[in-house]
């Protein structure tokens, strides 16, 4: 799953409006803004393989420490906990926990039979890869419903923030279409250095963006 996860980012933004969207998607991709680092680390391992499920030419042969259940949840402790101990604010911490752990959740449902429960134990996934036409449907209306609650829940100080928003949206959009497009990436070094790359510039975006708009308080509707 790639936009689903964005999703639950915009979407958290409702429920916790002091929190810049930048943390948001970092808690909710973080399994996979670690995974490339890992990767390129040698610590876990994936091998391009067309046709291993029609969704995506990738085999995730190990990646025990950044997509595990088990792992997730020492994340999430980490990153929750970590945040309240600099800024503070336990109902904050927590909803940055679930978002970590919101992302093993969806790839159990996407993933076909390769998520680790913990490190060298069972590994599980629906395998919704493999229905392409329902995948699209899903993570676009989650996606969809996900942009709609982040544009009701703030509005734009300026161009920035109302274009810049367009912009990322539409950005993410044609990435996750362009992905099923393009067929096998080169050499797993471009997988891992598109993703450490990637995530770098979508979550500056979305600092970016978000410092450019303000939260819509219920009475100011």
């Amino acid at each position: 799953m790639f936009i689903g996860h964005f999703a639950v980012g915009l979407a958290a933004k409702r429920v916790t409006p002091r929190i810049s969207l930048a943390m948001l998607f970092l808690a909710a991709q973080f399994a996979d803004v670690l995974w490339p680092v890992l990767v390129a680390l040698g610590f876990e391992q994936v091998r391009i393989e067309p046709g291993n499920t029609p969704f995506t030419p990738l085999d995730f042969v190990s990646y025990p420490y950044s997509h595990s259940l088990a792992l997730l949840a020492v994340w999430a402790m980490l990153v929750g906990g970590g945040y309240r101990a600099i800024a503070g604010g336990r109902g904050t911490a927590v909803t940055l926990g679930l978002l970590v752990l919101s992302h093993w959740l969806l790839d159990y449902v996407t993933h076909r039979p390769d998520l680790p429960l913990y490190p060298g134990g069972p590994k599980v996934g629906l395998g919704l890869w493999n229905l392409v036409a329902a995948t699209l449907l899903i993570e676009i209306t989650m996606f969809a419903y996900g942009v709609f609650v982040y544009a009701r829940a703030t509005r734009a100080r300026d161009r920035i923030g109302r274009w810049g928003f367009v912009a990322m949206t539409a950005v993410l959009l044609l990435i996750y279409l362009a992905n099923l497009a393009s067929g096998a990436p080169p050499s797993v070094t471009a997988i891992w250095t598109a993703g450490i790359a990637g995530a770098i510039v979508l979550i500056a975006w979305a600092w970016w963006v978000d410092h450019h708009r303000e939260v819509i308080r219920p009475n100011a509707r």
